[in-house]
């Protein structure tokens, strides 16, 4: 059927298997899980039999990413591509509420501004002019508004400040409408980030009608499923900054200013509870990790992703309570002084979603500071910029268990897929860190021709990672890379100081375009990197998955180190302990195949399409040395691999051989 489109379509055999299995599963309400290779055409696999359930059954499907990025593409090129083939289909997508502007909000500041400069104006003014005439209120139609717009927060309709059905203009909400839409549709397009938030709502409101915001629904399809533990355990656990009691203090002050109903008393309460917080947040304990400390994983490895330099286990609390006890109970004297004096403003409607504010707040802080829960690891993080925030945070160490009672046994069917699931071959790993007992299985492999495509270079002799000379021979050996594929590179780092001192030495040493992460969104970079001939690009954890860059511009990936898990963040410390006093392994059993999935998906940056090319190369010889590097190399795509840099120099002097295209094959 989807070959009749008169769209660009490409038969591909593992993606009639994966659309055959998704069906069966949806039609059989049963589990499924599968690991299907980049280019199988996941989304059009998965979305074609969501599409025939609904019509079968009428019940609905959500389909949830790990990005807002496959968001859009599902719903405005893989639903249109569909659509010309049957007709108009129900199908819409929704985001987070801090994508959407609250009307009420934008009028209370018209009112009653507290805008901080010239760009804040300027911006009010663009978003209120952008009001009058956006259908959906979603912030990404506006081009030139920052990705860190301090205004935007202040407008946003994040449901802590939501009056609900209250507010008076509830029925021309964005979010009402967004609702309206997606109790209209079959299929419900959402990222993981919201389904697992509105889970979690729904766990914490229990028989609440109006709890959450996405509708019922038959059966669920996670794509980047590998993501979803960390993404659960971050909205099943809680969190509470200094930002929060600005941000209330703030609310009472601007909302009741706008109805003239704001109190000596009110503004006494607002007052004295934000200066209190100050003082309680200003008095947690502060990390003593380095940033050496930020670059170390397991015994002898690198770690990953951002450094954990401000992240430290709050282990201490009833420590910290019997010496700073006096703080801690002023906060929560104050936020129940707040809520009184809330209690008292008639006629408002905005005085009641405050005090709920306050009340959940206090909660929150309670909980954080007073509860005993053995799977939960209670940790703080202090994050820098041009203000200092400091979080408390509780997560769960196990998220398996919740996983089973809310997912598994809520929905008749969960499809979880994504190109990085296995670990030498098996879903074990993932099914146990998921609590998914009863699954189907089915691994697609990729019809891309690795051993043509690809080729992975281990350069010989390279000092271990915890060497002092590795940084020394890793950029010899990058620099060489880059003057043979003439930049066009990816270089992937397991932490932001590696990675910067790579930069700088490379900035002396390279005469290609340097792109550093940070220095722009990750948006810009990326299109810049597509448009500047021979770049390099340089990045951490945000640039090793979710980023698709075909063609000749990425012919060269490159990883510094295994990106094992920082043992010393408190999360991974917690669950490490916990798996070694049930008597395992925490090494093998949590890191390795954790390390193993995200390798993968580094590697995944460089082969995206029949006719890409490219080296890949790997600085870190324990994948060689060490036992454990057999799990890794098992894992991978069936690449050629050499140790010979002449090898390297060969595959690109070579003209690209042109692949063998599947059969039945048709392009349109």
């Amino acid at each position: 059927m989807l070959s009749r489109s008169e769209l660009p379509y490409e038969f591909r055999k593992g993606q009639l298997e994966m659309a055959q299995a998704v069906e069966r599963a949806l039609n059989e309400s049963k589990h499924l899980i599968v690991e299907a290779g980049t280019g199988t055409g996941k989304t059009l696999a998965y979305l074609l039999p969501a599409l025939r359930a609904c019509a079968r059954t009428g019940q609905r499907v959500i389909i949830s990413t790990g990005t807002k990025n496959l968001q859009e593409q599902l719903f405005y090129k893989d639903v249109p591509f569909l659509e010309s083939l049957l007709g108009p289909l129900r199908v819409c997508y929704m985001k987070g509420r801090a994508n959407y502007l609250c009307r009420h909000k934008l009028f209370a500041l018209r009112s009653q501004p507290i805008l901080s400069g010239l760009e804040e104006i300027e911006q009010y003014q663009k978003i209120a002019e952008w009001e009058k005439t956006t259908e959906t209120g979603d912030r990404v139609e506006i081009d030139d508004l920052p990705e860190t717009s301090a205004l935007w927060s202040k407008l946003d309709a994040r449901s802590e400040a939501c009056l609900g059905q209250s507010c008076p203009d509830y029925e021309r909400c964005f979010i009402t409408e967004m609702r309206r839409r997606a109790m209209e549709s079959d299929v419900v397009i959402v990222n993981h980030h919201l389904f697992f938030a509105d889970l979690a709502i729904k766990q914490q409101a229990k028989a609440a009608p109006d709890a959450g915001i996405l509708p019922e629904a038959a059966a669920v399809i996670f794509d980047e499923a590998h993501e979803l533990e960390d993404v659960a355990s971050s909205y099943f656990g809680i969190s509470l900054s200094n930002v929060r009691f600005e941000e209330l203090a703030r609310d009472i002050e601007t909302l009741l200013r706008a109805k003239q109903a704001l109190t000596t008393e009110t503004i006494g309460a607002a007052q004295s509870t934000r200066e209190r917080a100050r003082l309680f947040f200003g008095a947690l304990p502060v990390s003593s990790q380095s940033s050496s400390a930020a670059g170390r994983g397991a015994p002898g490895t690198a770690g990953r992703g951002a450094p954990v330099e401000g992240r430290m286990q709050f282990a201490n609390r009833e420590e910290f309570l019997e010496t700073q006890g006096d703080l801690y109970l002023g906060v929560l004297n104050g936020l129940h002084r707040m809520e009184t004096e809330l209690a008292r403003v008639r006629g408002v409607e905005e005085a009641q979603p405050l005090a709920k504010r306050a009340a959940d707040i206090r909660e929150r802080l309670k909980f954080l500071m007073e509860a005993e829960d053995k799977n939960t690891v209670f940790w703080l993080e202090r994050r820098g910029g041009r203000t200092m925030t400091t979080h408390l945070q509780a997560t769960p160490i196990d998220v398996s268990g919740l996983l089973e009672d809310l997912l598994f046994e809520n929905f008749p069917s969960v499809v979880l897929t994504s190109a990085t699931l296995t670990v030498q071959g098996g879903f074990a790993h993932i099914r146990k860190r998921l609590g998914l007992r009863d699954a189907r299985e089915l691994v697609v492999p990729s019809h891309f021709q690795y051993g043509r495509q690809a080729l992975l270079y281990l350069p010989p002799e390279m000092p271990d990672p915890r060497d002092a000379n590795f940084q020394d021979e890793a950029v010899k050996r990058i620099r060489r890379v880059l003057d043979i594929t003439r930049g066009r590179a990816f270089c992937l780092f397991t932490s932001y100081a590696q990675m910067r001192d790579i930069y700088e030495r490379l900035l002396m040493e390279v005469g290609y375009p340097l792109l550093l992460q940070g220095t722009a969104p990750k948006k810009a970079l990326l299109e810049e990197f597509r448009t500047t001939p021979n770049a390099v690009l340089l990045g951490t954890s945000s640039f090793w998955q979710g980023v698709d860059v075909q063609g000749e511009a990425l012919s060269c990936v490159i990883v510094d180190r295994l990106p094992f898990a920082v043992p010393s963040d408190p999360v991974v410390q917690a669950r490490m302990r916990a798996i070694e006093e049930a008597g395992g392994a925490p090494f093998f059993e949590y890191q390795v195949p954790s390390a193993v999935i995200t390798l993968k998906q580094g590697f995944g940056r460089l082969i995206r399409s029949l006719e890409d090319r490219g080296v890949l190369m790997l600085l870190d010889p324990r994948l060689q040395r060490q036992r454990y590097g057999r799990v890794f190399l098992d894992s991978l795509p069936p690449y050629r691999i050499t140790q010979e840099i002449r090898d390297v120099e060969a595959f690109f002097a070579q003209p690209p051989v042109p692949a063998d295209p599947p059969a039945g094959s048709r392009r349109g």
